[in-house]
């Protein structure tokens, strides 16, 4: 089967040595290429800017906006048998992009944002039949109630919700522990455990029915 997976954070310039980011360090979404690419999968991953190298037998299409890891995904998103949204996409952009750097004034300054694409909703407008399309919800609140509502909205098949912002799971750790919810109604706890071997779990978990 062809896997399309995105990983890490992406970046939104303010000017020509800042930008808008997040916490993901892309090490969730390299341990899903890595497992799909070695349980002899078809692997394409799309990443935003992080200090990981690819997994072997994977193809690396490295972006570093949100408009480029959509345009970038959506270019092989429909021959793909199944779609992991890993990565953590910014969800606004700054709509001013100065072209030199922001010297320090004496006052506050306000930064007007603007929506970027929520890639995720967009490809499950364009789902095939038999096509999978995962994403994941990575919460610091109610998460399982905030995954239900993301899988619902976006026409999901499946919901991988993690909490985040603990030391010990989430962004940046090694180690992760989440909840699978299917569009069916199937609910998968899996612990807490090392990246890697999470990994090999959900993949095997999505290739089950194929």
């Amino acid at each position: 089967m062809k896997f399309l997976i995105s990983a890490g954070p992406t970046r939104e310039k303010i000017d020509p040595v800042r930008f808008i980011t997040n916490y993901s360090s892309g090490k969730m979404g390299y341990a899903l290429a890595g497992a799909a690419a070695d349980a002899g999968h078809e692997t394409i991953l799309v990443s935003g800017p992080v200090c990981l190298e690819a997994p072997r037998n994977v193809t690396l299409i490295s972006v570093e906006t949100a408009a480029e890891m959509a345009a970038e995904i959506k270019k092989v998103s429909d021959s793909s048998d199944i779609i992991i949204m890993a990565a953590a996409v910014a969800d606004y952009r700054p709509i001013k992009v100065h072209s030199e750097k922001m010297k320090k004034g004496s006052g506050n300054i306000t930064l007007e944002l603007e929506r970027t694409e929520d890639i995720l909703a967009s490809l499950g407008k364009i789902k095939h039949p038999g096509q999978i399309l995962a994403g994941f919800a990575a919460e610091t609140n109610k998460l399982l109630e905030n995954a239900l509502k993301k899988l619902n909205e976006k026409n999901l098949d499946w919901i991988i919700a993690n909490e985040v912002g603990g030391k010990n799971s989430g962004f940046m750790s090694d180690e992760n522990s989440v909840t699978m919810l299917s569009a069916d109604g199937e609910k998968i706890v899996l612990p807490l455990e090392n990246k890697k071997s999470l990994a090999v779990k959900i993949i095997s978990v999505l290739t089950s029915g194929k």
